[in-house]
């Protein structure tokens, strides 16, 4: 019976958490009267296609999704490498200040990352980087978040004796991270990667800041533009946001299983 209830209660769980993308895909198929009717209607349309056309129509979609793709890839590839790098660092190496640094890092995580705008905004403007893909990647190579989990989960993970036959083998710094370090990290990689790919993908205020070049605009600026100013359709508009949230999905159906099969592979002890 317990088994009956836990199921039951999972079940509901999973249907409330995808709702939200069955109801997305229906709006996507429908016109803007079907959306706003009451009740509304919740099966599928046949207007997905006109939807889709009017967005290709009104913005230019692939522009912004080839824009947004590759300042994704290029900053979470980053945040990886040197989240990863630092937190590894932190955890494993001692060295003069380390305390006061990781306790500095931990303080900016309560600094809410939009009072940082306006002084990133000056810097970038100085530098001449304001309109340019490089305001959208340098400001986000790292992050204390990033820092800590890697952090937290290398101090559990990695084995000090690992590190100690390494250091036998020749091995310097970099070269334990690189080929020792680096393979035990893959599933808190795999969930740093996923988390900093929705963050960047997302991210909507700081793009519409710092560009200023149409062709530049990432998915989220270009799909804002869906909004008319006195009328909206929003069947156009949700086309686009499904368009948009495809990639999303995909990105954590790959990356989800090599998160399961690198916890799997860490559960088997000797």
């Amino acid at each position: 019976m317990k088994t009956i209830i836990l199921h039951f209660l999972l079940l509901i769980g999973v249907s409330i958490s995808v709702f939200p993308f069955y109801w997305l895909a229906v709006m996507s198929t429908n016109k803007t009267s079907d959306i706003l009717r009451f009740p509304p209607k919740l099966i599928f349309g046949s207007e997905l296609v006109t939807n889709v056309t009017n967005v290709m129509e009104n913005v230019d979609f692939f522009q912004a999704f080839l824009n947004t793709l590759f300042v994704t890839t290029v900053s979470v590839l980053c945040v990886l490498f040197f989240c990863s790098l630092a937190g590894f660092t932190f955890a494993k190496f001692e060295f003069p200040g380390k305390k006061w640094l990781f306790g500095l890092l931990l303080i900016t995580l309560m600094i809410p990352s939009q009072l940082s705008f306006i002084p990133s905004y000056i810097i970038i403007s100085k530098i001449g980087w304001v309109g340019t893909f490089k305001a959208l990647i340098v400001p986000g190579v790292a992050n204390a978040f990033g820092i800590f989990w890697v952090r937290q989960f290398s101090q559990e993970a990695i084995n000090d004796s690992l590190l100690d036959a390494g250091r036998l083998d020749g091995c310097n710094h970099f070269r334990l991270y690189w080929n020792i370090a680096l393979p035990i990290l893959r599933p808190a990689l795999a969930f740093l990667g996923i988390f900093s790919f929705i963050g960047v993908w997302n991210d909507y205020l700081w793009p519409l800041i710092v560009l200023n070049d149409p062709s530049k605009y990432t998915l989220q600026v270009t799909l804002s533009q869906l909004n008319g100013i006195y009328t909206t359709d929003y069947g156009m508009v949700m086309a686009g946001t499904l368009l948009a949230t495809l990639p999303l999905i995909i990105m954590f159906l790959f990356v989800s299983r090599q998160f399961i099969s690198g916890i799997a592979a860490g559960a088997v002890k000797d």
